[in-house]
């Protein structure tokens, strides 16, 4: 059995394809995101307000020495980036996939929690080697990717979540279709509350019970019956995960940060054979 620790963008889903050609059971470890900054009251979070400094910087409304100072306060911790970028959503669709102990997408990098899972998954990855299973083509059916861009599209996720992802299905041999995802997208709310399409962190989400929450809100929407790496299934994890609290970062089914999920896919002269957008965080 192998435990396979990545964090950035590409780092995980070429994890998951190394995983698929290999065929021996693995478990998926994350680095966790890093904690928020703060500039001036303010809090701050790697990508989506570095980019609005900069923005500012560029119009004239903050001087050179401000741009430095808010620089130095993007990044406060190690970790990945605490907003919902890729690394995020690539974490959160693992986990939603089957290949991560429930609760691993979101600790923090710095937290003790994250130490925790680490032990557990190596733990459970000695118990997978000595059972031999269940192996990665027993969790990543094609039901379960269709969890994974589920959690995608609720989560208001990267695009990028979904070109990495279509490539982990395409070394197991599935498909994706890119009209099903778009029937996916309007069909599941967005429901995380957090940037770049809400206001929240990924600490937040983490405080707010993690994506267990948010699974707990798709469970109609959810093939419950799939494997996971802890020989139970998503369903059954469900089921023996901590009642839910009240918690203002993850929004009710009933009562979404927007009806319809953070991805649409579009057709036009730009791009004849499609493309993919954000909606959820675009004007």
């Amino acid at each position: 059995a192998t435990v396979m620790i990545g964090g950035c963008d590409k780092t995980v889903p070429a994890q998951l394809m190394g995983a698929a050609s290999a065929g021996v059971p693995a478990i998926s470890v994350v680095t966790g995101p890093m904690m928020t900054g703060s500039h001036r009251g303010e809090r701050l979070g790697a990508c989506t307000d570095c980019r609005r400094y900069w923005g500012m910087f560029r119009a004239g409304e903050i001087d050179e020495a401000e741009t430095e100072e808010v620089s130095g306060r993007l990044a406060p911790t190690a970790g990945t980036c605490m907003v919902m970028g890729t690394a995020s959503t690539m974490a959160c669709m693992t986990e939603a996939l089957g290949m991560m102990l429930p609760g691993g997408a979101v600790i923090p990098a710095v937290a003790a929690d994250r130490l925790r899972h680490a032990e557990a998954a190596g733990t459970r990855a000695v118990e997978m080697a000595k059972t031999g299973g269940p192996t990665p083509a027993e969790i990543m059916t094609p039901e379960a990717f269709t969890n994974a861009f589920r959690v995608l599209l609720a989560i208001g996720g990267s695009t990028n979540g979904l070109v990495h992802m279509t490539a982990v299905a395409g070394r197991m041999g599935i498909k994706v279709d890119l009209e099903a995802i778009d029937r996916l997208g309007q069909e599941t709310p967005v429901l995380v509350d957090l940037k770049p399409s809400g206001q929240h962190y990924m600490e937040d989400l983490e405080k707010a019970g993690g994506l267990m929450t948010v699974l707990r809100e798709l469970k109609p929407l959810l093939h419950l019956d799939c494997m996971t790496v802890t020989g139970r299934t998503l369903g059954e994890e469900i089921e023996a995960a901590s009642p839910p609290f009240k918690q203002e970062v993850v929004r009710p089914f009933s009562d979404p940060l927007y009806p319809q999920g953070g991805i649409a896919v579009l057709r036009g002269n730009l791009a004849p054979e499609g493309a993919i957008v954000k909606q959820s965080a675009a004007t």
